[in-house]
């Protein structure tokens, strides 16, 4: 069973880290503020606001502050200010038996998804596919929020993930299966298949979306997930949206999942809310989660937090 971080209570403290591309400080200092106006003590990395190019600082210098929001006992959350870009150069600086032994809640989206789920093949973490500090501000919909917090701060279990009302998950293949979930953004995954940091999907229940990609990209990424084995070895898919992605060539989104996924015969949900669309599911990357592609139900079995 994948290590289950500690609960996050109101008054505790959160670390903020950049780890990928900088974030100008007014929309950091915003989203600060909105942290504490919550009820939270906020700590941050030694390089949160600070731009070298494409990413914030030297791959040391971010690997650097992700350790020592591990290593510091007074952080009970570590969030990450933005995805962007690079994050996947920060993991060959990690040391993975230091998290494993200090574990804390950690979350984030988009290229936050290579770093989630090497946390949880290299650290057996538990990691919350979910909110990132840009996210905190008074236009996130509640349901971003309620996913966030019944996730990290509360033990209800079973938590089944509901999408937003009238937005409906979809079966494409009946099956119901039962496994740890992984996965997330398509970009990140596929960016780190031939590395040490490629996805493990044996066994598992196999998550994804994406963003601002044309569906001839998309087409890309799924063939190369499945010429990697990486369909062929999960137990069950689960398709999140596809945010601002164009059609190419006629070929929408849904075209592309029924001509490639759904001739695996592999239990498939699809519409999950998540990722870079306006409603985020919050998903526990390493959490036992059954996915039953009859009744249309994603189900987390165990409490995420401790």
């Amino acid at each position: 069973m994948a290590i289950r971080p500690p609960l996050l209570k109101r008054g505790d403290t959160i670390g903020l880290v950049t780890l990928g591309t900088p974030l100008d400080a007014v929309t950091i200092n915003t989203r600060v503020q909105f942290l504490r106006d919550m009820g939270f003590n906020v700590v941050l990395g030694e390089h949160v606001y600070s731009s070298s190019g494409i990413v914030a600082a030297s791959n040391q210098q971010r690997a650097d502050d992700l350790m020592n929001m591990f290593r510091n006992p007074s952080v009970k959350m570590i969030l990450a200010t933005r995805g962007g870009t690079g994050i996947q150069t920060i993991l060959p600086y990690l040391n993975f038996d230091v998290i494993r032994q200090n574990p804390k809640i950690i979350s984030g989206y988009s290229d936050m998804t290579v770093l989630l789920n090497s946390l949880y093949q290299f650290s057996n973490l538990i990691t919350f596919h979910s909110l990132m500090l840009i996210d905190f501000r008074p236009a996130t919909p509640a349901y971003n929020f309620n996913q966030f917090f019944e996730a990290t701060s509360t033990l209800n279990s079973p938590r089944v993930i509901q999408n937003p009302p009238n937005i409906a998950l979809s079966g494409l293949v009946p099956g119901n299966v039962t496994g740890p979930i992984v996965g997330g953004n398509m970009t990140s995954l596929v960016n780190a298949i031939g590395t040490p940091y490629e996805i493990d999907t044996k066994g598992k229940i196999l998550f994804l979306e994406e963003t601002h990609s044309p569906t001839t990209m998309i087409f890309r990424y799924l063939t190369q997930l499945s010429m990697a084995g990486k369909f062929q070895d999960c137990l069950g898919i689960i398709i999140g949206e596809c945010t601002n992605c164009p059609v190419s060539y006629g070929t929408s989104y849904e075209d592309l999942i029924n001509a490639l996924l759904v001739p695996l015969k592999k239990p498939l949900i699809v519409n999950l809310s998540s990722g870079h669309g306006v409603y985020k599911a919050a998903i526990p990357i390493g959490a036992n989660v059954n996915l039953n592609a009859i009744e249309n139900t994603v189900t987390v079995l165990e409490p995420t937090v401790s």
